[in-house]
C-alpha cells in the first residue's frame, strides 16, 4: 500500500478539505497520514480512516514560528517510509521539496489560493518578498499539482507553465435534515475572520439590515471585528460564534436565511478566489450575497445562486441582503437552485478526478 503524506499548519479538526481529500484516497487503497501542528486550543482529534499527526511547537507565531515547525517538520519527515508527499499551500513546501530530493519520491502541490497575493502577504513588502523568493524557488519544480480553480491554474501555468489539475472544494453531497422556517431566521458567516474579508463594511452594513448577523471563525482580524461592533453598539445585532467542529457547523448553516460570502478586492487571491463557504451554502441550500469575482460569477451564472455585489461596500452589502430579506419570490428561487446545483457541485464529482490525479503519478 502506497504511503502518501500531506502537510498542513492549520488546525486539523476543522480542515475540511484534507478531511475529504484524504478519506478519499485511503479509501482508494492509499495509506494517508495528515499531519498538521498542535495548538495552544486544538480539540481533540476524531476518529478518522486515515492518519493523523500533530507536531507540538513551542512558539506560537510570526517567523520563529514558521521556522521551528518547518524544522520539526522536515526532521519528522526524515525518519518515515513515504511514497509521496504533498505540500499544502507555501508554508510547508520546503521540507516537502528537500524531503522528496533526498527520499527520492514523488511531490505534488496543492494550491488551495495564490499565496503570495493574500492581503497579510502582499500588504507587507518584506514578507512578501520572503515568500515569492520559496515560491519561485520551489513551485516550478513541483510538475505535479492542483488547485481549486480553473483562475489560479491558468496564474500558476503563466507563472511557471505548469499544468495544475483543477478539483474544487466541495462538500459531498448528503441528504439533508430540512429545518422549520423560522420567520427572519439569521445571516451567517462561516470562516476565517481574517483581513480582506470585509468585516470593516459588513459590521456596519448591519445597521440597516432587519436581521441578526451570527459570526463562525476566527482568525487575524478577530479582535478589530469585535471592537467594530462594540464601537457602532452593535451587540445585539452581531454575534460572535467561535469555531465549531464541521459536523457542528453544518447543522447551524442549515438553520441560516442567508449567507455571506465577501472579499476585497485587494489581490488575486481574493479576486480569484472560491471560498469553501460559497459550496457550504449552496449544499446548506441558503442563498447568499457574494462577491461578483470571476468564479463566483461563472457558477452563478450557470446556476443563480445568490445575489452578487460588484463591491463589499456597506451600501451594497445591505441592501443586497434586504432584497433577500423582503422578496420572497426571489428567495425561494434561489433556495430551489441551490438544491439543484449541489446535485453537479460536489466531492462525489470531485474525488473521481482526485483519484485519478494520483493513480495516474503512482503509474
Amino acid at each position: 500500500m502506497k504511503k502518501i503524506y500531506f502537510t498542513v499548519t492549520n488546525e486539523l479538526v476543522f480542515d475540511q478539505r484534507m478531511q475529504r481529500i484524504c478519506n478519499s484516497l485511503q479509501a482508494a487503497a492509499y495509506d494517508v497520514i495528515l499531519v498538521g501542528r498542535k495548538w495552544k486550543d486544538s480539540p481533540e482529534l476524531f476518529t478518522t480512516t486515515f492518519r493523523q499527526i500533530r507536531l507540538t511547537c513551542i512558539f506560537k507565531k510570526g517567523k520563529i514560528a514558521y521556522l521551528e515547525y518547518n524544522f520539526k517538520l522536515f526532521f519528522f519527515l526524515l525518519f518515515r517510509k513515504i511514497d509521496l508527499i504533498c505540500a499544502i499551500d507555501l508554508d510547508t513546501i520546503l521540507p516537502c521539496y528537500f524531503i522528496s530530493k533526498i527520499k527520492r519520491i514523488p511531490r505534488v502541490y496543492d494550491a488551495h489560493e495564490l499565496f503570495c497575493e493574500m492581503k497579510e502577504v502582499v500588504s507587507r513588502p518584506m514578507i512578501h518578498k520572503i515568500w515569492k523568493r520559496i515560491e519561485k524557488f520551489t513551485v516550478p519544480k513541483f510538475r505535479h499539482g492542483y488547485t481549486v480553480n480553473e483562475m489560479i491554474a491558468e496564474e500558476f501555468r503563466k507563472m511557471y507553465g505548469l499544468s495544475y489539475e483543477t478539483i474544487k472544494n466541495v462538500p459531498r453531497l448528503k441528504e439533508m435534515e430540512r429545518p422549520q422556517e423560522d420567520g427572519q431566521g439569521f445571516i451567517i458567516y462561516q470562516g476565517a475572520v481574517n483581513e480582506g474579508r470585509s468585516f470593516e463594511t459588513l459590521i456596519p452594513a448591519m445597521k440597516d439590515v432587519n436581521s441578526i448577523l451570527k459570526i463562525y471563525g476566527d482568525g487575524n482580524f478577530l479582535e478589530q471585528s469585535k471592537n467594530l461592533v462594540q464601537n457602532l453598539g452593535l451587540e445585539n445585532k452581531i454575534k460572535f460564534e467561535g469555531k465549531l467542529k464541521p459536523t457542528d457547523l453544518k447543522k447551524i448553516t442549515a438553520e441560516a436565511k442567508i449567507g455571506m460570502t465577501l472579499f476585497e478586492n485587494n489581490g488575486l487571491s481574493n479576486y480569484y478566489s472560491l471560498a469553501n463557504r460559497f459550496f457550504d451554502y449552496i449544499h446548506a441550500e441558503i442563498p447568499q450575497v457574494c462577491v461578483d469575482y470571476p468564479c463566483y460569477h461563472q457558477i452563478n451564472e450557470k446556476f443563480e445562486i445568490g445575489l452578487l455585489i460588484k463591491e463589499p461596500t456597506q451600501e451594497e452589502i445591505s441592501r443586497a441582503a434586504n432584497n433577500l430579506l423582503q422578496d420572497q419570490v426571489l428567495y425561494k428561487r434561489l433556495k430551489e437552485n441551490c438544491r439543484k446545483a449541489k446535485q453537479v457541485l460536489n466531492w462525489q464529482t470531485e474525488e473521481i478526478k482526485l483519484i485519478a490525479f494520483y493513480k495516474n503519478i503512482f503509474r
